[in-house]
């Protein structure tokens, strides 16, 4: 069974071990073994010492696995969760492979402009009410989140899962999954 780090914003939904449990199975049924950074067995708390034991545990998991799915659904804002991002960054250093997948379907650009208001065209680019200029790719995310995963040979599974379904829709976790399988059959 190949370990996969389950990197991604559910471990805030108020109901995250449910969510977890469903991905560690449908890991299962795809020979794979599910890490979710909930797996640690600690203290339900806050604080500056919590943090850093939160920290170590997930980096442990990452190096633990052979490989880490990403959820990189927009979370807070029109980007990816920053977590994940980072543990996306920190895998690929160690030369660890990602797969990822979103469950909103709209590009970076449409979701700036959904998120802070119409832009503002000029002969130097696209600017949004904060001054600042933005990425038009055609890209889910950000060029260097996108680019990390498109430069390993797959391809970001995007799929327009329901509003209400956002962070709880397997449907595009388990086409990562197949990507993963047919990269260790390979």
């Amino acid at each position: 069974m190949v370990a996969l780090y389950l990197a991604g914003p559910d471990v805030f939904l108020p109901h995250a071990q449910a969510v977890g449990a469903a991905k560690k199975e449908l890991c299962a049924a795809h020979g794979h073994a599910g890490l979710f950074p909930l797996d640690s067995d600690l203290p339900v708390a806050s604080g500056a010492g919590v943090a850093t034991l939160i920290y170590r545990a997930n980096i442990a998991m990452i190096h633990k696995s052979a490989a880490v799915v990403a959820n990189l659904t927009p979370f807070r804002g029109p980007s990816a969760d920053a977590g994940t991002v980072f543990e996306i960054g920190y895998a690929l250093a160690l030369g660890k492979p990602v797969f990822a997948y979103a469950n909103v379907a709209a590009d970076y650009r449409a979701r700036v402009i959904d998120s802070h208001g119409p832009l503002v065209a000029t002969a130097a680019g696209e600017w949004a009410c904060d001054g600042m200029a933005v990425e038009n790719f055609g890209l889910h995310d950000n060029l260097m989140i996108a680019e990390s995963i498109a430069g390993q040979g797959w391809e970001m599974i995007v799929h327009a899962a329901p509003a209400e379904a956002i962070f709880t829709d397997l449907q595009a976790f388990e086409a990562c999954l197949k990507q993963v399988s047919a990269h260790f059959r390979a």
